[in-house]
């Protein structure tokens, strides 16, 4: 039933914003050189390697590294690019890794693949065996501003309670704090 959900979803959400994504991908290739997406390695189900779609919200020249583990990310970002990850915009593309089966879209969200911690605390928990989702119940729960242990906490929570109630409970507060633009850094 939840890949239904997805399938049916995410097709849904893709008809009716595929003129915002269309104007958010002319806005990344208006003020910045590079493609409109990047294409970010990234950790799926039971670990294997897939790559996850997003609108570029940093220069071509980044490292590969995750965000908060730079000294400065702002010198990184595209002119529009703080705009895209406050409102979680840049994370549209993802609606087709979930069309495609790497995603969900409720799940932990998935690791860089050089994210050793994360992918380590994860896989002892036994929470690499879910599919990773577009957003989560660390994402409602601080994002962001939680350490990589505690974000661990909430998937391991996710794991052992998830239901189709559950996610769509996680939908709803995702829909509230993206408005907002509540837990992003950069």
């Amino acid at each position: 039933m939840k890949r239904m959900f997805d399938i049916i979803l995410s097709f849904a959400t893709l008809a009716i914003l595929d003129v915002p994504m269309l104007l958010v991908a002319l806005a990344v290739k208006l003020t910045s050189r590079g493609p409109a997406l990047y294409w970010s390695d990234r950790v799926g189900q039971n670990n294997m390697i897939f790559k996850m779609p997003k609108f570029r919200t940093m220069r071509v020249d980044t490292p590969p590294i995750a965000t908060h583990l730079m000294t400065e990310p702002d010198k990184f970002l595209t002119p529009v690019g703080g705009f895209l990850r406050k409102t979680s915009l840049d994370e549209l593309p993802q609606l087709f890794s979930i069309l495609w089966g790497d995603m969900s879209f409720v799940g932990p969200r998935p690791a860089l693949f050089n994210q050793d911690d994360l992918i380590t605390l994860r896989t002892a928990k036994g929470v690499h065996r879910v599919t990773p989702g577009l957003t989560g119940w660390a994402q409602v729960n601080g994002r962001d501003d939680l350490a990589i242990p505690v974000k661990v906490e909430y998937d391991e929570f996710y794991m052992r309670h998830r239901s189709f109630a559950f996610d769509i409970k996680i939908l709803f507060m995702t829909a509230l704090q993206a408005l907002a633009g509540k837990g992003v850094k950069h």
